[in-house]
């Protein structure tokens, strides 16, 4: 059986309950540490106060996100040669978020597998717009902090983003760097003979994220991912007693540049599955010193901060998971129902 006929169940990552089955637990290992430290019947009281349609809107904003972002992926599917469009290529598109808790979301690459199921596209041509997705993607949230930051307290995280998208961007736009790092690796032992593979996706990596496409793909990532922030400024505000009008620290470019900054801070330590643990800890940080301008009592602040994010991450990183997860059955169920007719199609 050859690649594209590989059926779709085992088209994708291997393992791929087992590593649902760890993010799960790493989550609720996180959440479950962050409640005590925020007080369990403070925030117990402080989940009750979000309102149900918060969180309803919040899921409506990141399906709206995944959409906005859906051009760039069409796009560099025609770059790297694929002809999967339509429905098949929106599917495996939301397929990969069913790993959007890994380190660095690398999991997503699972989108080549069913690429090249679907197909026949090589891996080594496909697995680099995972690369140019998470580049593009942290372009977009610097963008987003630029517009919003006033302050320089937290400038090292957005820095060392930039030094890493910087170094990664000159490594793939560089012939010259490219081919010194293919020729080092086929020096290699045990791993010499995927020099050219690498060279390969060096390649398509240079046209995915050359000077002309560079623009546009930022351009739709800071879109889509504004709009989780938006997401996350609904939730917040939602909490807020009736007559406490703008608040300052809770304003739309506050928790923009709180949530920017925590997605950052939470890719920039790759080895946090999803950012879990770095992105939840300091956007309740930064919501904290929102809710004390807003004049919380100060028993509550803490609580309501961390059920605020707590909330917003199941409505942005979690529920990304659920939909990933339909969509690979979706996508799976298409595909044996595509297999089933064609054999009756030839006989007629």
């Amino acid at each position: 059986m050859n690649a594209v006929e590989q059926p779709p169940e085992r088209a994708g990552a291997p393992g791929l309950q087992r590593r649902l089955l760890i993010a799960v637990i790493l989550g609720l290992a996180v959440y479950a540490a962050m409640a005590l430290w925020a007080d369990l019947d403070g925030l117990s009281e402080a989940l009750r106060a979000i309102p149900w349609w918060a969180p309803v809107v919040a899921c409506s904003l990141s399906l709206a996100n995944y959409l906005v972002r859906f051009p760039r992926w069409q796009r560099y599917l025609t770059l790297t040669g694929s002809e999967v469009r339509g429905w098949s290529s929106l599917r495996i598109y939301l397929a990969g978020l069913s790993l959007t808790v890994s380190p660095g979301k690398v999991g997503e690459a699972m989108k080549s597998w069913l690429l090249r199921a679907e197909d026949g596209t090589p891996i080594a041509r496909s697995a680099p717009i995972v690369l140019a997705e998470r580049l593009t993607d942290l372009l977009g949230f610097l963008v987003l902090i630029a517009f919003t930051s006033t302050a320089a307290d937290h400038a090292w995280i957005s820095g060392a983003a930039f030094a890493l998208t910087a170094s990664l961007l000159v490594l793939v736009g560089s012939r010259g760097a490219s081919s010194t790092v293919t020729r080092v690796v086929a020096r290699l032992p045990l791993i010499g003979s995927m020099a050219g593979r690498l060279d390969e996706s060096l390649d398509a990596s240079r046209r995915l994220l050359s000077p002309r496409e560079l623009p546009l793909a930022t351009l739709l990532a800071t879109l889509g991912w504004f709009l989780e922030c938006v997401a996350c400024w609904v939730v917040a505000r939602s909490v807020l007693p009736p007559g406490i009008g703008a608040v300052e620290g809770l304003s739309l470019a506050n928790v923009t540049y709180a949530f920017a900054l925590s997605a950052v801070a939470g890719a920039v330590v790759v080895i946090a599955p999803g950012g879990l643990g770095v992105t939840e800890g300091l956007l309740t940080g930064l919501l904290e010193s929102g809710y004390r301008a807003a004049g919380l009592a100060s028993g509550a602040i803490r609580g309501t901060a961390f059920s605020v994010t707590l909330v917003t991450r199941l409505c942005t990183l979690w529920f990304a998971m659920a939909v990933g997860l339909l969509a690979l059955r979706w996508h799976q169920h298409a595909t044996r129902s595509r297999r089933t007719a064609q054999p009756q199609d030839q006989g007629q």
